[in-house]
């Protein structure tokens, strides 16, 4: 399938392994040069040099501790100096959820909810905002924002309060972005088995509608989103759509504005999917003509 994202240019934190390596692979068979951000370099050469042989693409990384902002800066500026800019920004850069219990009330700290909010909400704003400017200057950009179903459920407090957090930053980036061409969007994987995940974790979940705990390779291949809402901006425009998917068992959900295509038959490329500029619309009689969605059997509602 061609996403027409050939020669584009991404950045994609956490990308060493798990879930942001699984995207930073797709991305680079889809034609893009890929810039990894972690903060083991040894992983980071490894995992370039492993996407480099498996795709043809460049692949390249960079340290970077995204709890700093100097890192930040200076992990953007030389990934965008090695790719030749960013067109693309995945942030994934965050500790895996349902490793352990997830602390009581009682038990919940100041340190630990501020370890949180600062490694995955203040993360991927610093990362969104150090390349925001090259995207406002191109009129195009994509920044897709790893967030979790711990927004949509209970279970784990800081869980909640980071992956909540993330999208209402994303509603409010795509808001503020989506008049100079950029979308921002918001996925929620379920719990997914990363290099981090044991086995007798692994074995023990069954709490999804699929009975396992996800893999990471399936976030990026096989993403299936049954039913989602999702509000969006574009150029002052405001549209809720109602996306439902025709078949299958929820791997990942997406929401956010200006959010192009959350729904797929066969979303082998789910992330890729989220980031392409499609001008066609869905297949519903209901759609509005204005919307530029990813093709598709979807139901739109648009008011």
């Amino acid at each position: 399938m061609d996403l027409d994202l050939d020669g584009k240019k991404a950045i994609v934190t956490g990308g060493s392994r798990g879930i942001g390596k699984a995207i930073a692979r797709q991305l680079a068979r889809e034609g893009v040069d890929v810039g990894i951000a972690a903060r083991d370099p040894e992983r980071l050469s490894t995992a370039a040099a492993e996407l480099t042989a498996a795709t043809g693409r460049r692949v390249i990384g960079q340290s970077c501790d995204t709890t700093d902002d100097e890192s930040v800066r200076e992990m953007v500026a030389e990934l965008a100096r090695g790719l030749g800019g960013v067109d693309l920004l995945v942030n994934c850069a965050a500790m895996p959820g349902g490793l352990q219990p997830p602390p009581k009330l009682a038990d919940v700290t100041t340190d630990a909810l501020w370890t949180e909010v600062n490694t995955k909400v203040m993360g991927y704003l610093r990362c969104a905002r150090e390349v925001a400017p090259g995207m406002i200057e191109n009129g195009w950009g994509r920044i897709i924002n790893v967030s979790g179903l711990a927004a949509r459920q209970s279970g784990s407090t800081l869980g909640s309060i980071r992956n909540v957090s993330v999208a209402a930053m994303t509603k409010n980036l795509a808001d503020e972005l989506g008049p100079q061409g950029i979308n921002v969007t918001c996925v929620h994987p379920g719990l997914t088995r990363t290099e981090r995940t044991t086995d007798e974790a692994a074995a023990g979940f069954n709490r999804n509608t699929i009975g396992r705990i996800v893999e990471a390779d399936e976030v990026r291949r096989r993403g299936r989103v049954p039913r989602v809402t999702e509000e969006r901006s574009d150029h002052g425009r405001r549209h809720r759509l109602r996306r439902r998917h025709a078949r299958g068992d929820p791997l990942l959900s997406a929401q956010g504005n200006g959010c192009r295509g959350a729904g797929w038959r066969n979303s082998s490329t789910a992330f890729c999917q989220q980031i392409r500029r499609c001008e066609s619309t869905v297949s519903s009689d209901r759609c509005c003509s204005s919307t530029p969605c990813v093709s598709g059997h979807v139901e739109s509602e648009c008011g």
